[in-house]
Formats: structure tokens, C-alpha cells, sequence
């Protein structure tokens, strides 16, 4: 999730002035077509354990209470994302909660995408904090941390019959990860590709059939996406999907979200997936925790409810569709305002949730009833 919107460095901005965009790019989102499909419709549900542990309930559009899993495959789900910290002081999202929820993802016939923060709090474009334990170590151990981390969650997941189907190395690594080593300072990508390559080939070497994700939150540039990838793909780096994240609010419009989905998907031939994307049902605020999005219509023409909510999800899988994409995940649509689930690690218990107004339920349980994921 993007918390901090990072404006571009001075060194970007320079960079911006040197890429012209193709007159054949610049088209706004053609209608939903049949021609292409989405195979991966997913949800990222990471804060769900912690929620049904303290009791939460949720409702389908019957009103029938059920597993959350269940309601989001009645959707249209078929893939389940998410995130382990390393060392969490919460203890939720650590390799030990991810292993036990993804055995109930499997067993509802869900694909699982595991989303390494490398991290043991939040990892954004505007923070990637190294986990304490790897604090000191520099680039060299670093590689070495990044590949026994990613092998070890992946093949304990692997032992246990839950093989994750990707995996995402980093977080919305817009300027690299585990800073400050693995930064991107003046256009040097060697140290972050180093961890790149360590994570890739952890995952290959744990099971060569599961792909691996390289994600940023550039949705909103098709300059700051071609930065990016450009300066990996010059270090060798592989991956399998290239992805990206999209709030409306934060990355622009769906035009451009169209440009950015064909050049990535032309220029790197790898398939392209949204990861992130939500829209708020309400623009009231259920907890005393300031909500990360406010206003009654963030986006021009969807306002703050049920059906602006669905609409603008509609829309941004009808997007993804016609730019050739091949998946969209609905970041957190299960995070309601549950007292105790907090959005701070260290203080789950003090602080309250700065999504309570972007989930699909509402703050009883109840799921949005014009919500759908459609391929």
C-alpha cells in the first residue's frame, strides 16, 4: 500500500524531459471487450487472521454470515496475496501467520501470491526500513539475508502442500529497498539489482514454476515505470510479471493508467498485474485514526459510497483488461474497523485503521452487494 506519495527526485524529473510519449499511447481506456481476459482476480487479505481472531463477522449480500474467503470467491476471487514482515513486533504477518493462513487459502482452491516487504513494518515508496536484525549488515550480507529469507518462507510453505504460485520480491520499490544499501542513488541500480537477483533465484530454486513479481507503485508515470524497469533490466535482473499499484486518487487517471499497463507489457514482454488498487464506500471515518482517503468523490465522478465504490473498480479491471493486463488485486477489502487491528505493528492494539472506509465491508460486516471481480 502506498501511505507517502514520494515526488520524483531531481535526477527523475531530468529524466522525464528525455521520454516521449508515442501519439499511439496517448488513447483513453477503450470499452470493456472480450478480447482480452483477467486471470488473476484477486484480494490482498492480510489483515484478516488478526480480524476474525478478535471476532469479526462478515455478511454476504444475503446477510448470511461466512468465511471471508467465501464471500470473495462468491465475487469472483481466485487469488489470495500476502505480506510477510520478517520480525514484526505485532507478531501478525510473520512467517508463522502467513504459513498458517495460507493452508486455509489453498484448501478453498485459492492461488497465493506472497508479498515480501523484506521488512518488519510497512515498505512503500516512502520507507523501506531494513528488519532490525539485518540493520548493520551491508550489501554483501544483504544478498545473502535476502536470498535465506525468501527460500526459507517459500520452501516452508512448499513443505506444508501451499506452494506459493508468485511471489513479489520488494514492496513498491519505486527507488529500491532495504534502504539505505539498496537505494537507487544516481541512476546506480547495482546494489538493488543484487538483491533482485538473490531473491529471484531463491524463488526459482525453491520451485522454478512459481513466478516472480518485481512491483512498483508507477502506475501513475510511464516515464518513472520505464526508469525503473529500464534501469534493472540493464543489471540482468529477471522476473516473471511486472506490477504495479493504482489509486485513483494518487495516480491519475485511467488513461494514463492505460498508457502505462501497454508500454510496460510491450517494452519488458512480461505480463503486467495491478496488485493495489481500492476506492472508498463512505467518506465518514470509523475509528479516531485519520483515514488515509477522505472526501465525499476522490475521484471525479464516483462518489464515496456503495455504487461509486464498484463503479470505479469496474473500471479500473475494464482498464487493466483493454491494456492487456492480466490480473487485478483489491487491496485489503476485508479490513474493517475492528477494535485491535490497527495499522501500526508495534501498537496494534493503540491504533486504529486508516482503511476503515476503503474495505468492501462495512463497519458491521456487511459486503458492498455491487461489488464484483470479473475476468
Amino acid at each position: 500500500m502506498t501511505r507517502h506519495r514520494s515526488r520524483p527526485h531531481a535526477w527523475i524529473a531530468a529524466f522525464l524531459a528525455l521520454v516521449a510519449l508515442p501519439a499511439a499511447l496517448l488513447v483513453p481506456p477503450a470499452p470493456a471487450s472480450a478480447a482480452n481476459t483477467l486471470t488473476m482476480l484477486g484480494a490482498d487479505v492480510s489483515s484478516v487472521q488478526r480480524s476474525l481472531d478478535l471476532g469479526a463477522r462478515y455478511y454476504d449480500a444475503a446477510g448470511t454470515a461466512r468465511d471471508p474467503l467465501d464471500i470473495l470467491k462468491g465475487l469472483g476471487v481466485n487469488y489470495v496475496r500476502l505480506r510477510v514482515w520478517n520480525n514484526p513486533a505485532s507478531g501478525w504477518n510473520n512467517k508463522a501467520r502467513v504459513l498458517a493462513y495460507a493452508r486455509t487459502v489453498k484448501a478453498k482452491g485459492l492461488k497465493l501470491m506472497i508479498d515480501f516487504h523484506y521488512s518488519d513494518t510497512w515498505a512503500d515508496p516512502g520507507k523501506q526500513y531494513k528488519p532490525a536484525a539485518w540493520a548493520s549488515h551491508g550489501i554483501g550480507q544483504l544478498q545473502t539475508d535476502v536470498y535465506n529469507y525468501t527460500y526459507d518462507v517459500c520452501s516452508s510453505l512448499k513443505a506444508q502442500g501451499t506452494t506459493p504460485d508468485s511471489v513479489q520480491i520488494g514492496n513498491e520499490i519505486n527507488v529500491g529497498m532495504l534502504w539505505n544499501d539498496g537505494k537507487v542513488v544516481n541512476n546506480d541500480f547495482t546494489n538493488l539489482s543484487l538483491l533482485l537477483k538473490a531473491g529471484y533465484q531463491a524463488t526459482k530454486q525453491c520451485n522454478g514454476g512459481t513466478q516472480v513479481i518485481i512491483h512498483t507503485a508507477n502506475a501513475d508515470s510511464m516515464a518513472n515505470a520505464r526508469w525503473f524497469y529500464d534501469g534493472i533490466r540493464a543489471k540482468g535482473v529477471q522476473w516473471d510479471l511486472t506490477a504495479l499499484s493504482y489509486y485513483c486518487m494518487w495516480h491519475g487517471s485511467l488513461a494514463n493508467l492505460y498508457n502505462v499497463i501497454t508500454d510496460v507489457r510491450s517494452r519488458y514482454g512480461r505480463p503486467v498485474v495491478l496488485t493495489e488498487t481500492a476506492y472508498p464506500f463512505t467518506a465518514a471515518n470509523a475509528d479516531g485514526e485519520p483515514n488515509s482517503i477522505n472526501g465525499g468523490e476522490p475521484c471525479a465522478g464516483h462518489p464515496a459510497s456503495w455504487s461509486g465504490q464498484a463503479t470505479e473498480f469496474a473500471w479500473v479491471q475494464n482498464t487493466a483488461r483493454d491494456a492487456g493486463a492480466v490480473g487485478v488485486f483489491y487491496w485489503e477489502p476485508t479490513w474493517y474497523a475492528v477494535p485491535g487491528n490497527g495499522w501500526d505493528p508495534a501498537n496494534i492494539n493503540g491504533t486504529g485503521n486508516q482503511w476503515d472506509n476503503m474495505a468492501i465491508f462495512n463497519w458491521t460486516g456487511q459486503v458492498n452487494p455491487n461489488i464484483r471481480w470479473t475476468p
